[in-house]
Parts: structure tokens; sequence; C-alpha cells
């Protein structure tokens, strides 16, 4: 699922920003990355974007992925998202918004909702610790899915 042009656009020029904001070098293999991980709403792996990005830079390693996929997060410019007995999938969409998990294929797909934003915590979190950040995550079937077993 490719991302629209436009959002596309103000993702890279906001890590661009953030990247110099923090005096973190901006290297070809980091913006190769970024861009490939930006430029999808499909919430890949780190294998998947290694793919992608090998055909653009032939000698990167998977490792360097995973290294500048972590330090991304570390600069907020990307999250770790998906079940954790899942490979761990990154998203580039630092807006407020929320997860369509399909149990069947794994598609993981965005969606926005001003209630699921306002959702209200209970008190006993603030024994547990700070929220800093409200994502749900709902686990369902997704069209596609549910058509393949509507029609057998």
């Amino acid at each position: 699922m490719q991302i629209n042009p436009e959002d596309n656009q103000a993702r890279l020029e906001h890590f661009q920003k953030a990247l110099k904001k923090s005096g973190v070098k901006m290297t070809v293999q980091r913006m190769e990355v970024f861009r490939e991980l930006a430029g999808t709403g499909s919430h890949p792996d780190a294998e998947t974007l290694f793919k992608g990005v090998r055909q653009k830079i032939p000698m990167i390693s998977l490792d360097t992925v995973y290294r500048t996929l972590w330090l991304f997060i570390d600069l907020g410019l990307v999250s770790a998202v998906g079940q954790s007995k899942e490979r761990a999938r990154f998203d580039a969409n630092t807006l407020q918004h929320h997860h369509f998990v399909c149990r069947q294929c794994g598609r993981m797909q965005d969606f926005y909702s001003d209630s699921l934003n306002r959702l209200a915590l209970p008190d006993s979190i603030e024994q547990i610790g700070t929220v800093e950040k409200t994502q749900v995550e709902v686990l369902g079937l997704c069209a596609d899915c549910l058509s393949k077993t509507d029609n057998p």
C-alpha cells in the first residue's frame, strides 16, 4: 500500500529536520531506509525493508538496516509495532493513529479515530507508570481474507 505523495514528502522533510536537530549525520543508507519505510503504509519488517533498500544500495547489510531502524526509534522518527511474538515491524507515521491487524494474513493498516485518541485510561495505570502514547490495535479479518472465507 503506497502512501499519498504529500504525506510522504512531509515525512521526509520531518525526517531531515529531525536528524539535523539531533546532530545525527545524514547518510545515504539512513535516507534510503527511511524513504523505503515512509513510502509504504504496510508496516514492513526489517527484512522487507532490507530487500527494498538493497535494490538501490546493493552493499547495504541487514545489520545496518536494523541499527538504522533502532536509531530512528530512539529519535522518535518511527515506532516498532505489532505483537512481540512476531518479527518487529516498523511505522514511519508519527501522527496519532491506530492499527487494524488481520489475524489471518498479518496485514496491518493505519486508521484514525478522535474518540480512541481520547480513550479514558483507568486510574490504576498511574501505579504502572506514565503514559506517553495511547495506540489501539484492532484484530480481525481484512476484507481480502474475509472474501476468501466467504467464497471457498
